[in-house]
């Protein structure tokens, strides 16, 4: 489900890829059965690529992975969680246009 230059993490790897990272985060949670993540996956790809070297980008699956999901809060997906220095910086939720996402991350990244 993951495109170029994003990666699938876990409960377990969220420490280290997420909260460790020394680039800014964006956290994309989704579920096989909800449209509107697959809707917003390609445009999560596009945004990947815009900002490569800037930004890492992850998929988690809220399915298989509880404990990240419950520790943010996330109730309703798609959620976008964009993490800098190891702390929550901004939160989307819900499908919104590229235009939308890219602003949260021009402003986290410091483009």
């Amino acid at each position: 489900m993951a495109g170029v230059g994003v990666h699938e993490v876990n409960d377990s790897s969220f420490e280290a890829e997420v909260l460790q990272s020394s680039q800014p985060v964006l956290v994309d949670f989704w579920a096989g059965w909800c449209g509107p993540c697959k809707a917003l996956a390609p445009i999560v790809d596009e945004v990947a690529k815009d900002f490569d070297g800037k930004l890492k980008v992850m998929k988690m699956d809220v399915d298989r992975n509880s404990a990240t999901p419950a520790r943010y809060g996330i109730r309703g997906i798609p959620a976008l969680l964009i993490f800098k220095d190891g702390k929550l910086a901004d939160q989307i939720v819900g499908y919104v246009p590229k235009d939308t996402i890219s602003k949260s991350v021009s402003k986290v990244v410091g483009v």
